[in-house]
């Protein structure tokens, strides 16, 4: 089912409690598509030294925050985390958002990486969507009046979902990348809604 001729490089931003089951449908058919994924951890490790998720699975990044530039990416996807309510401590991925935004890089958050990126003053201006509304504004940010009650929202080269919603998130980021084009209905109402008669639409060329 690859799409793509040259694979293009898609970034995933890796750190400790990191929500496993958020971006598992994105990567994984991603790279279905012809895209590669890259991990990206904090700049503050050692080399060699893991993450780890919040189902303590060990995940040793490509490479640090430092090394990456908006140039050599597709796409920056910012799962949840607990951690971006307990501190500061992520503050430097979301600032990293803001340079891939500028410099016309797509971004995908899910979860408490909206809170993130709320703070980074990134949603004010931008229709967007979370957990729930009460969840960013506790965050003080001032983009409350764009925010909309939806699975998952895109607005140019901003997207966003809440955390339960990762089929969604990954449906928007297909769509924004142009991966599984004409197909990407039967894939959502596959993995969404448990219609079998999507996977043979969504499997239709693959013996052409």
């Amino acid at each position: 089912m690859t799409e793509i001729e040259a694979p293009t490089t898609v970034h995933l931003a890796v750190y400790d409690t990191l929500a496993d089951w958020e971006t598992g449908h994105a990567t994984a058919w991603l790279v279905r598509a012809g895209f590669t994924v890259r991990t990206v951890g904090p700049d503050d490790r050692a080399a060699g030294e893991p993450v780890t998720t919040l189902a303590g699975i060990r995940v040793l990044p490509d490479l640090t925050l430092a090394d990456l530039d908006p140039a050599d990416s597709t796409l920056l996807i910012l799962p949840g985390a607990e951690k971006y309510d307990e501190g500061d401590e992520l503050a430097p991925f979301t600032a990293k958002a803001r340079a891939f935004l500028d410099a016309g890089v797509p971004v995908a958050a899910i979860c408490g990486a909206t809170a993130g990126l709320a703070r980074e003053g990134l949603l004010d201006g931008r229709r967007h969507t979370s957990a729930a509304s009460f969840y960013l504004d506790a965050t003080g940010y001032a983009g409350g009046k764009h925010y909309v009650e939806a699975d998952a929202v895109t607005d140019g080269d901003l997207i966003t979902a809440g955390p339960t919603e990762p089929v969604a998130f990954a449906r928007e980021i297909f769509a924004r990348l142009g991966a599984y084009e004409g197909k990407r209905d039967a894939w959502y109402r596959l993995f969404h809604d448990s219609d079998p008669a999507a996977f043979a639409e969504l499997h239709a060329d693959d013996d052409a």
